[in-house]
């Protein structure tokens, strides 16, 4: 009986130390899974913090680490861009920008201004430099501030080119143009004209005349009349066909 009992005790003890061994390694699963994330997690700040040591940024004259970039005062407070990383820019903002310096370095800038308007660039030139009073002909100053804009058009093919002739509400009523919407028509056409005979495609420009209807600036003054007697190019980005 006492054997039996021993026994009994025995049978009971190793039916209960299976779960142990189970539990056992489960633990020790679970340890080395914590080491390889740390050890992961330790190697890919490792490999992020030289990548971005690598990454070099233009600053003017010198080039500098993005890593040093984060560190000067003040430029935790500004959004850091994709712009900023590779040095690339939109077509929009290089178009925008190199209109802008034409329109500053240009013999006619008192005539000229750019502005950015709802997607769209546009560039105005005062009809004084374009046109003589109540005529459709280009005056001489036109030619070089066309061919200007001619050669900065011909790097972005991707943009359509809607020319723009407007003019002030003073009435005109001639042989040639009954009214101020037929001579800003015939300007903005014979812009359109000029601009295909010197390579533009046909396909990227368009001519509307707009007479007095869209006013810069009230025709209050005569000054006011001059800023709106204008041709207008507004450029946007063609949409890609499929």
């Amino acid at each position: 009986m006492r054997d039996n009992g021993f026994f009994n005790t025995l049978m009971t003890d190793d039916d209960s130390t299976p779960w142990l061994i189970t539990y056992a390694d489960l633990m020790t699963l679970l340890l080395v899974f914590f080491i390889l994330l740390y050890t992961l997690s330790y190697n890919e700040k490792e490999t992020y913090k030289k990548a971005v040591e690598t990454i070099k940024i233009k600053d003017k004259e010198n080039l500098v680490s993005l890593s040093e970039l984060i560190k000067i005062p003040g430029m935790l407070d500004r959004q850091i861009t994709l712009e900023d990383v590779s040095g690339l820019k939109s077509r929009e903002k290089s178009l925008f920008e190199d209109l802008t310096r034409f329109t500053q370095a240009s013999s006619e800038k008192e005539n000229l201004s750019t502005r950015f308007l709802d997607g769209k660039i546009i560039i105005s030139v005062n009809g004084k430099a374009l046109f003589g009073s109540g005529s459709a002909s280009l005056r001489p100053s036109a030619v070089p501030v066309f061919n200007e804009l001619i050669d900065i058009f011909y790097d972005y093919p991707d943009y359509s080119i809607n020319i723009k002739g407007h003019t002030d509400n003073i009435p005109i009523a001639t042989d040639i143009f009954p009214s101020n919407w037929e001579l800003s028509a015939v300007r903005a056409t014979t812009v359109l004209k000029y601009f295909i005979s010197r390579g533009i495609g046909p396909d990227r420009l368009t001519a509307t005349g707009y007479g007095d209807v869209l006013p810069l600036l009230p025709n209050t003054s005569e000054e006011n009349r001059t800023q709106n007697r204008r041709v207008e190019f507004v450029l946007e980005k063609k949409e890609a066909r499929n």
